[in-house]
């Protein structure tokens, strides 16, 4: 049994968190406002159900993580990563941008997928999400050739710690070369985690690995914490190639 949450209820502990069955499953309830959404990853909480479930939030332990200077890029995307930054310096086909189409890269995610149905994002999370953005809480990394979005990722920043969302390609390694610039910059911003939530195959081929929640909650409460005035203007992540 898990405690459903009205709009006044605060998080369980998450060590209260479901260890068999759906390891990680904290709560159900409440809403996906921005207060509720900020309160949810200021205790390493996040939100994660399925069309037609209640709201379910989840602190999994091991919790899959990706330290910024353990990035991986591989020696095509690296060429791929040169090609667009001369790209953006010279005829301006190809260009990366931040938060100026915060809601069009999640509505992408949210999107059918070539391999299966759309994702979890619904019209509440977008809603949700959306008043983060404006409140200066959640931000866009997004690819554009010829004018037209065809990459990107999104997530929630507090302090300095980044909680990564979702990302989507439209055309070969978009979401990767997105993520690239993103992680990039958050390093240089002094962000040097950055949450994945959950373990994939895709994500530990890019170097997230798992670690345990006491760990990922210790960075946290460090990080969040901590005072950050950032300005969201991408920088070419040529670190990689050094």
């Amino acid at each position: 049994m898990i405690p459903w949450l009205d709009a006044h209820t605060p998080f369980p502990d998450v060590s209260e968190a479901l260890t068999a069955d759906a390891p990680g499953l904290l709560a159900a309830g409440a809403d996906l406002s921005p207060r509720r959404l900020l309160a949810a990853y200021q205790r390493g909480i996040f939100p994660w159900f399925s069309e037609g479930q209640p709201i379910l939030w989840w602190s999994t332990d091991p919790r899959m993580v990706l330290l910024t200077e353990h990035f991986r890029i591989s020696d095509s995307l690296k060429k791929t990563l040169k090609k667009i930054e001369k790209s953006s310096r010279t005829d301006g086909r190809w260009q990366v941008r931040f938060d100026t189409a915060f809601e069009d890269v999640m509505r992408a995610c949210a999107a059918p997928r070539r391999d299966g149905p759309g994702t979890w994002i619904s019209e509440d999370i977008i809603e949700g999400y959306t008043g983060l953005h404006k409140l200066g809480y959640a931000h866009s990394s997004e690819l554009w050739l010829d004018g037209e979005l065809v990459g990107g990722a999104y997530g929630v920043s507090i302090g300095t710690m980044f909680y990564g969302e979702s990302m989507f390609a439209r055309v070969t390694d978009a979401s990767k070369i997105a993520l690239a610039y993103l992680v990039h910059f958050l390093r240089r911003h002094g962000v040097a985690m950055i949450d994945c939530q959950q373990e994939t195959g895709h994500l530990a081929s890019l170097g997230a690995r798992p670690i345990p929640r006491s760990a990922f909650l210790e960075h946290v409460q460090k990080n969040i914490a901590a005072p950050q005035i950032i300005d969201w203007t991408p920088l070419p992540p040529y670190f990689s190639a050094a």
